[in-house]
């Protein structure tokens, strides 16, 4: 090693101040091989490329995220109702799916035949009025009529609470 470099590592064992040398590096003088050079360089490209890569993953995961969020389902809805009416029963996850494609099934007709009913009367809002009749026309009987009641319910609740 050079002379000059003596100086440098006693500091380093000084036993006063073990964190800091006493003495400022110069290190346009210290001799770097080119193989660590190489080394330092390629640990540097390695850090780049995980912090992008966790990056990535990251946005994946927000993604993902933001993915699962979009997924409407019925289920929680299903469920409690199904505690109403029958409390000690449960359902299969096959079952839950059936379910919630009919409940949107019917959602689709009563929308449907509301925005008809709307357009048939040269309006620009599907109002209850407009709900209440598609139900009427989509339901049978005993069934239309039940619906209309509970329909006429939430609503008259809805109105109370504001």
């Amino acid at each position: 090693m050079n002379d000059s470099q003596e100086p440098e590592e006693s500091s380093f064992s000084d036993s006063s101040n073990d964190d800091l040398p006493n003495e400022e590096v110069d290190w346009d003088k210290l001799d770097v091989g080119e193989e660590e050079e190489e080394e330092a360089e390629l640990a540097e490209k390695l850090a780049e490329v995980n912090l992008s890569g966790n990056d990535d993953k990251a946005e994946k995961t927000e993604e993902q995220e933001q993915k699962r969020s979009k997924y409407q389902s019925y289920s929680t809805s299903i469920y409690k109702v199904l505690k109403q009416v029958h409390p000690g029963m449960g359902i299969s996850n096959k079952a839950m799916t059936i379910m919630n494609s009919f409940v949107n099934d019917v959602f689709e007709r009563i929308a449907s035949e509301a925005g008809r009913l709307a357009r048939y009367n040269k309006r620009n809002t599907i109002s209850s009025r407009e709900i209440q009749t598609a139900v009427r026309l989509l339901f049978p009987g005993e069934l239309a009529k039940h619906a209309v009641s509970e329909g006429t319910k939430a609503v008259t609740k809805y109105n109370s609470s504001k």
